[in-house]
């Protein structure tokens, strides 16, 4: 009996997840670990969120199981917030579906619109389900650079030229995980008049919609005027609201791939938790203040982070969107590579970063920062580097 899994061949190790385990010993043995490493929220969600999920739960009938695409109130609601805040007219019945999460929508989309064989064109460095999706449905990457400059352009035009067979599918992510770049309206348009040029489905991830900072709000690619006849657009309401662990998500825009990924997750799952998705919809149709409260709260530990980092003498670049800063290595540190780099930043600053190899190998040379502690605990890590960087250096 062969232990040769084909989809488990095509997996490498995931690197974040070995710093994760150094993480989970070093706490295991009582070391007090400033982790900076995963885009977790150490916020609650808002508490007439949580107030919703409990009034739901009490209800007998609530416990059975719910629907795949979504509750008809969730859908509509994600429906009303996309014409609140983008401008964007959509159907709830046919082009919103809820997904247990953002990664869970693409991942399941990938299988719904792709081959074994099949060339999709995606980002690196990249959050790995952009890759990795379309890798366990048995398709082909082709990477393209994610700084959206002349280079990107370069790359997609080349891929069309000189791949064989010609891509199917281009992912894109703006705010970038992990790099928090991002783009505006001019780059959608002429996305989407490339997609169309070229018959390339476009899958859009947003899950960092609103954590946009100095009063610049981030675009989305369905405000373009013809965007639903190539592209589809993945939200969170992990970030938005506090609430990774509740698994809520969705895919909105082209009725085509909607309905193929609502086909798929129909086979894959009963849909998430009742009480869950009432809960949401009290989220989407609730006081927006929560949002701004929340934006407001990682733009302050951005700043703080950018400071006290830049005076312990890792110069880090301030990010105008997400939750993460993509930094350098320190000065003298760029030989150890990004893996080893994190590991020794575990081990003597007690400070857990995410190695930038864990998102390609563009990723080699850089850390991803979450900005997932408080003020105090960021000053606390920028101390302890100062000092690993004094005494580790080169």
């Amino acid at each position: 009996m062969s232990d040769e899994f084909y989809r488990i061949k095509r997996m490498p190790p995931y690197v974040i997840a070995e710093v994760n385990a150094m993480r989970h010993a070093a706490r295991q043995a009582g070391r007090d670990i400033i982790d900076l490493g995963m885009g977790n929220p150490d916020q609650p969600p808002p508490q007439h969120v949580i107030d919703k999920l409990c009034e739901v739960a009490a209800k007998p009938d609530a416990h059975g199981y719910s629907q795949s695409k979504g509750i008809p109130g969730l859908r509509r609601a994600q429906a009303n917030y996309y014409q609140r805040r983008f401008g964007v007219e959509l159907d709830p019945e046919s082009e919103v579906v809820v997904t247990m999460g953002s990664k869970e929508g693409l991942s399941s989309m990938a299988t719904a619109i792709s081959a074994p064989g099949d060339v999709i064109l995606a980002p690196s460095p990249a959050y790995p389900i952009h890759t990795y999706g379309f890798i366990i449905a048995g398709a082909t990457i082709r990477s393209v650079p994610t700084t959206p400059d002349e280079s990107y352009w370069r790359a997609l035009d080349n891929a069309m030229a000189y791949t064989v067979p010609r891509p199917t599918v281009l992912v894109c992510n703006y705010p970038s995980n992990p790099t928090a770049e991002t783009v505006d309206l001019d780059f959608y348009e002429r996305l989407v008049a490339w997609a169309k040029k070229n018959e390339v489905w476009v899958l859009s991830d947003l899950a960092y919609s609103e954590l946009y900072y100095d009063g610049k709000p981030t675009r989305s690619i369905l405000e373009v005027s013809g965007a639903k006849d190539v592209a589809v657009e993945f939200t969170s309401m992990s970030k938005t609201f506090s609430m990774a662990g509740w698994r809520i998500g969705f895919c909105v825009g082209n009725k085509k791939l909607i309905a193929a990924l609502t086909r798929v997750k129909s086979y894959l799952d009963y849909g998430a938790f009742t009480p869950i998705q009432a809960a949401a919809c009290a989220a989407l149709n609730g006081p927006e203040d929560v949002v701004e409260e929340n934006r407001a709260r990682y733009q302050h530990r951005r700043d703080v982070m950018v400071e006290s980092f830049t005076r312990a003498g890792w110069e880090i670049p301030s990010p105008p969107a997400s939750m993460f800063t993509w930094a350098k290595l320190p000065p003298g540190f760029e030989h150890m590579g990004s893996l080893e780099f994190s590991k020794q930043l575990l081990q003597h600053a007690e400070v857990a970063v995410a190695a930038g190899v864990g998102f390609g190998e563009e990723g080699e040379g850089y850390v991803r920062i979450a900005m997932v502690e408080n003020e105090q605990r960021i000053r606390q890590a920028a101390r302890n580097i100062k000092k690993f960087l004094a005494e580790h250096g080169k």
